[in-house]
């Protein structure tokens, strides 16, 4: 299943190249640590084999015994033992010597030809005096056997070959090797599956992100990446900033449909407000180049509808670029502004407007806030406008005027008949008339936009049958004593 898995994600991968990464490290170092252990093990090995070399040496030297002396032992041997040395086969003793005269040439003991393995000793070596002045044995091979030599010369000119053989060591050393790579082999391959499984399961978040980020791609703007059982701390700080910028993703793209709605909402309603007087404009002008508007009385009243189409359509072009201002966050001119005088003053121009209307004003003294004037004058107009033209005249009106914990609440409250839940949840947007009544129906977006620069906001409280109440509230901040 791993070596599948590394196969479906390829060598190229970061699961591969990490893989590889560890194998090769850990390679190198077996490689490292065979090497230093085969030649301290050679070292060692081949230290006892010279050792004992050295002290032969050493003990014939100190005996000063001459080739004749050395012949004489020879043949008390043959008696002692009974049997001749071997003549023929391999050098296959841990020691093996040969007394050779100056040229190198086998030297015959007693009553014994030297034998073949004494000869290729001999031929091995050569001039003798190349071992006897060496102060460590040197390697030499005999019939393929490896073995090390050194020489001791005798008083009379003769010189004894005294040979140890290292085929032990060497064997030893290919069987180590052997063993070395077998458990290296191994544990490469165990690290190799350690590793994939590791790195699986510390790679599963970021192919969750992948999946995530596809999905996204797709469509699916609410997909998140999940949080992992045990995350590395890279890993969880990159899901999270991930996530972070996923939600301001999907934030942004919900926000842009809604403006792109909204906008083309607002472009269609602000055409069809805009032909309906143009519409009636063009008739009368139609009429009156016609000649069709003969008596004065008849080019006085179309006269007449054609100023008045003309003014509503200059207030629906200021009151959108009214909102068009708002929406554009344009800074405001704040100072000191008397807010119980502006109610006051709204409060007696709808006296004027409608002397019938009952008006109650709560706002005595005065009450200084941090705004821009005119913005203050145009939400006070619009509420103002908004209760003259849905309510019926004789309907009492209450403005409201109070600060409470640093927030000045403005309330303007109707006894009129009230709109239903729909309606009210609709009434901040733009060109929305309850029951398709008069007006432009931008007045109370305009409201809203104005408070909202004002860091601000404008609530409702509306039922049918027990009236209108619209609050605006400006936040402590945007006032000043």
């Amino acid at each position: 299943m791993i070596f599948q898995r590394c196969r479906n994600h390829g060598i190229h991968s970061l699961r591969g190249k990490l893989t590889l990464a560890n194998v090769a490290l850990l390679a190198l170092g077996i490689v490292m640590a065979t090497a230093v252990s085969l030649m301290g093990m050679r070292y060692y090995l081949l230290d006892q084999v010279d050792s004992g070399l050295l002290r032969m040496r050493d003990s014939l030297d100190g005996t000063q015994l001459t080739s004749r002396q050395i012949d004489s032992l020879s043949a008390l041997a043959f008696i002692r033992d009974g049997k001749v040395p071997e003549a023929q086969g391999p050098p296959d003793a841990d020691s093996l010597f040969a007394v050779v005269d100056a040229k190198g040439k086998p030297l015959t003991l007693g009553n014994f030809e030297p034998t073949s393995n004494q000869r290729t000793l001999a031929e091995a070596v050569g001039d003798p005096r190349t071992v006897t002045g060496d102060t460590d044995p040197r390697d030499v091979t005999l019939d393929g056997a490896p073995f090390r030599v050194i020489g001791v010369s005798l008083p009379d000119g003769a010189t004894v070959l005294i040979a140890g053989s290292t085929d032990a060591l060497h064997t030893g050393m290919a069987k180590a090797l052997k063993l070395d790579l077998f458990f290296g082999v191994l544990l490469l391959g165990l690290l190799a599956v350690l590793t994939m499984l590791s790195v699986s399961r510390r790679l599963r978040p970021l192919e969750d992100m992948v999946e995530t980020s596809s999905a996204i791609a797709e469509g699916d703007l609410a997909r998140r990446v999940p949080s992992s059982h045990h995350p590395t701390q890279e890993v969880e700080q990159l899901r999270l900033a991930l996530n972070s910028m996923l939600q301001q993703v999907e934030s942004a793209y919900r926000t842009r449909e809604r403006s792109a709605a909204q906008l083309r909402r607002f472009v269609a309603d602000a055409s069809h407000e805009l032909r309906t007087p143009l519409s009636a404009i063009r008739g009368y002008l139609q009429l009156y180049d016609k000649g069709m508007l003969c008596e004065p009385a008849e080019r006085k009243r179309a006269w007449d509808r054609m100023t008045g189409e003309a003014d509503r359509m200059g207030r629906l072009v200021d009151e959108l670029l009214t909102l068009a201002r708002l929406d554009q966050q344009p800074e405001l001119r704040f100072k000191n502004v008397d807010l119980s005088r502006l109610v006051r003053d709204a409060a007696e121009d709808l006296r004027a407007q409608q002397p019938g209307r009952p008006v109650s004003v709560s706002a005595e003294g005065a009450l200084l806030v941090r705004a821009d004037e005119s913005g203050l004058r145009q939400v006070l107009g619009n509420l103002v406008a908004n209760v003259r033209t849905h309510t019926p005249p004789d309907t009492p009106v209450t403005l409201d005027l109070e600060r409470v914990d640093g927030v000045v609440r403005l309330c303007v409250a109707d006894e009129g008949p009230g709109l239903a839940e729909e309606d009210a949840a609709r009434i901040f947007d733009r060109f929305f008339r309850a029951g398709g009544g008069a007006g432009s129906g931008l007045g109370l977006a305009i409201v809203q936009g104005v408070a909202t620069a004002h860091g601000g906001e404008v609530t409702v409280r509306t039922s049918p049958g027990a009236g209108l109440t619209v609050t605006v509230a400006l936040p402590a901040r945007a006032c000043g004593g």
